[in-house]
């Protein structure tokens, strides 16, 4: 599909969206470049930091001794200055860069004393901060009509730092305010992943959060498509580099993709959809170091649909078995447990019942606590007062995902036969007439992909 061949009609403004291999140096800001000035209807930019720069900068929010520090410092330093280096306005851009340098030296030297999910926050805006200021500049080099944007002047969000939601109402008012006016005098660049709660503290959306960010900006100023570039040319039927046979998917349904966003798909943001599918705006996705090669439509609905669609993989599962007598014939056993689950901010992904056990699946994926585990001393003293409690952890999910899966007869022989000499710890099914998940050791979780897919889509 070529996606830059339209009309340049107001209602027709596309936002597009870069991760962060799509800026980590100066030839990929500039294929970047490249893709923005080719389409007219591209009037804002939301940028990720630049490849490597935000896991850099939370390993300094986490706390180190002085020549950590330094090592660190000089890694985001070099990351920067080898984009800078190729810029015609290197002094100007360079002074803006020390200046968020010498902020992000002041917040280490703050965390290595004590850290805190605020300071975390305000450490890792700094990454997109820096690539968003390096953009316009590359684009300016080109002579190109471009402004830089704070998007914390209209991204509101409550203060959960680290999973910061957005207060919708405000980020609506806000950008018809301050955004919209701008977009017919240039090309906006902007961030993703952050946004400023009510006492202007830097917040931020969480992993993955600049999809998410670009959604919510289409929705809020109504635009006509979210375009999302990455580092492939679209959504494959698994992840190429776990099964290199994997196809391109050319066009799927919000439902199909939110799946598989769920159930570990990396090309998108779990909660990027929902603005989208609020506003019925489609998503493409592509790579930007191959547009020319197409990509995926993400849209409300696709005609004639397969029986299977994808398989996505999602590591770091932990599995709880609770075991009590009291569960038999008992009333509000389940109520009890979820209440202890909620006050420990704890979300279940599946569950499974028999008469007096219980097993739960937790996403530890983008953890950040103790040892990336949910699982505390307190949570667990509570739990235990209660039940039996077993805990099994390096687990991962695989979800097979399709259309009206419940309809198909012989899909149990179709999938548990291919699958006969692994061993399958929880199956989940029923729910959904859009997925089956399988909960499997992790050592066997890329053949078990692998061999799915042979059988599935091959």
């Amino acid at each position: 599909m070529n996606i830059a061949a339209s009309s340049t009609d107001n209602h027709q403004y596309v936002i597009a969206k870069f991760g962060g291999t799509s800026v980590a140096n100066f030839e990929a800001m500039n294929n970047s470049a490249n893709i923005v000035l080719s389409n007219p209807n591209v009037r804002v930019v939301v940028l990720s930091a630049s490849a490597g720069i935000t896991n850099l900068l939370i390993e300094l929010a986490e706390g180190c001794d002085a020549d950590k520090r330094n090592e660190l410092l000089k890694k985001v330093k070099d990351i920067q200055y080898a984009i800078i280096d190729n810029l015609q306005t290197a002094d100007v851009i360079r002074e803006e860069i020390n200046r968020l340098l010498d902020n992000i030296a002041h917040l280490a030297d703050s965390a290595a004393l004590a850290t805190s999910d605020a300071l975390t926050d305000e450490m890792v805006s700094h990454g997109e901060l820096m690539s968003t200021l390096l953009f316009v500049e590359v684009l300016r080099q080109r002579n190109a009509n471009s402004q830089w944007f704070d998007v914390r002047k209209v991204m509101r969000t409550n203060d959960s730092f680290g999973r910061a939601e957005p207060e919708l109402a405000q980020l609506k008012a806000l950008s018809e305010q301050q955004l919209m006016p701008r977009l017919t005098e240039s090309v906006v660049i902007t961030q993703g992943f952050i946004g400023r709660d009510e006492k202007g503290r830097t917040t931020t959306l969480g992993r993955g959060g600049s999809d998410y960010t670009a959604a919510l900006l289409a929705e809020v100023l109504n635009l006509s498509r979210v375009d999302i570039w990455t580092d492939v040319p679209g959504i494959y039927t698994t992840d190429p580099r776990v099964v290199p046979s994997a196809q391109r998917i050319d066009e799927i349904a919000f439902d199909e993709a939110a799946e598989m966003a769920t159930f570990g798909a990396k090309i998108l943001h779990p909660a990027t959809l929902l603005p989208a599918v609020r506003a019925g705006i489609p998503v493409f996705v592509g790579s930007s170091k191959a547009p020319e090669a197409g990509g995926t439509i993400v849209c409300d609905k696709t005609t004639n649909p397969p029986q299977f669609r994808a398989l996505a993989l999602r590591r770091k599962q932990t599995l709880l078995t609770l075991h009590s007598l009291k569960m038999l014939h008992a009333r509000g056993f389940l109520a009890e447990i979820f209440t202890i689950l909620l006050r420990h901010n704890i979300s279940v992904d599946l569950i499974t019942t028999s008469e007096v056990s219980v097993a739960l699946t937790l996403d530890t994926t983008g953890s950040t606590g103790t040892n990336g585990s949910l699982l505390t001393n307190a949570l667990m003293t509570e739990l235990s007062a209660l039940c039996r409690v077993e805990v099994e952890e390096d687990l991962a999910l695989v979800a097979i995902i399709g259309n009206e899966l419940s309809q198909v007869n012989g899909l149990g022989r179709q999938i548990f036969g291919a699958l006969e000499s692994f061993n399958i710890r929880m199956i989940s099914y029923g729910a959904s007439s859009h997925n089956i998940c399988l909960l499997v050791p992790g050592n066997d979780a890329e053949e078990i992909v692998r061999t799915l897919h042979s059988n599935l889509f091959e």
